[in-house]
């Protein structure tokens, strides 16, 4: 029997996922090694403390529960440093706390959050200990892009699913943000070729720029404050400053999946409008999206990020 306290992500909950974990938990059946993959890091986070919290807790009292931020047989390691990496000697170092015997549970759990973020060493330690796991010992894997793992670490662990983020942002001006942009995408479609239309485009393009990059900091501060009042007390800088930047990782990519959500709002109504070119706009502008997301994962600076995407709409949508 599970004695739970850590409840799934309110959007994971139900799902095909859960119910296969919550089933193989139940028979005592769950694979050594799983790989928990999703478009929402906080999201992914909570399942994983979720899931680890049946595994830890499992048979055990309300009165002897703990949770996983603050059990003592689980482990887990974040991406650190400027490079936001998991390094060899983070991985071996987990592996070590793993070999030891259990302290309270019967279980134990190494969690690793932003999976793909570990080097090449850190990712050859963790597929050694995948070949041969240490007894009573479920490895996660938390992941936005499963396929930067080796295919030998991937081979090893089951695969789930999670469904995609939900995109609203706890930011205060977020939603009037979006309907500015949206603005700016109609008055694109109408023509800024030059003179006052042009000049009002670009202003109008820096002043999104600025916008947004106010609102994430703000909101940021608020989320690693949050966060820093559920942490486990004692824990080392660099943990804390892990969690940090998850947090503000996370929002970061709640807002441009609201930016791209959109944008094909907007695409959408064109296209129902009977704009004959709207599709193929569209499929440019989510194209050069794609494009700066993957450079913000190398640590572009976000308003960089959002500035080359603004100004390469600014080129797809006045082109008519």
């Amino acid at each position: 029997m599970t004695s739970a306290a850590v409840p799934w992500p309110p959007a994971f909950a139900g799902t095909p996922a859960v119910a296969v974990l919550e089933r193989a938990i139940g028979r005592g059946r769950l694979s050594h090694g799983l790989m928990l993959a999703g478009d929402d890091p906080e999201g992914l986070s909570a399942a994983g403390l979720a899931l680890a919290d049946r595994l830890l807790n499992r048979g055990a009292d309300r009165a002897r529960h703990q949770t996983p931020d603050r059990h003592p047989d689980c482990f887990q390691v974040r991406p650190a440093g400027r490079s936001r990496s998991i390094t060899a000697g983070a991985v071996r170092a987990l592996i070590d706390q793993v070999n030891t015997s259990s302290t309270l549970s019967l279980h134990k759990v190494a969690l690793f959050h932003d999976a793909d973020r570990m080097n090449p060493a850190a990712a050859n330690i963790l597929l050694k200990t995948l070949e041969e796991p240490p007894p009573g010992t479920t490895i996660l894997l938390l992941t936005g892009r499963p396929y930067a793992l080796l295919p030998t670490i991937r081979s090893r662990v089951l695969h789930f699913r999670f469904p995609g983020m939900a995109t609203k942002v706890p930011a205060e001006g977020w939603d009037a943000w979006l309907d500015d942009y949206r603005a700016w995408l109609g008055r694109l479609g109408k023509g800024v070729a030059a003179g006052r239309a042009a000049a009002d485009g670009i202003f109008t393009l820096y002043g999104l720029v600025a916008r947004f990059g106010a609102m994430l900091d703000r909101a940021s501060g608020e989320e690693v404050a949050r966060r820093k009042g559920a942490l486990a007390e004692g824990l080392e800088d660099e943990v804390i400053a892990a969690i940090e930047a998850e947090a503000s990782v996370g929002l970061r990519s709640r807002m441009f999946a609201g930016i791209e959500n959109a944008t094909r709002a907007h695409a959408v109504e064109l296209m129902e409008a009977g704009d004959p070119g709207a599709r193929r706009l569209l499929t440019a502008s989510i194209d050069s999206l794609e494009r700066v997301a993957g450079l913000l994962r190398i640590n572009l600076n976000e308003s960089a990020a959002l500035e080359d995407f603004l100004l390469a709409s600014l080129r797809i949508w006045t082109r008519r």
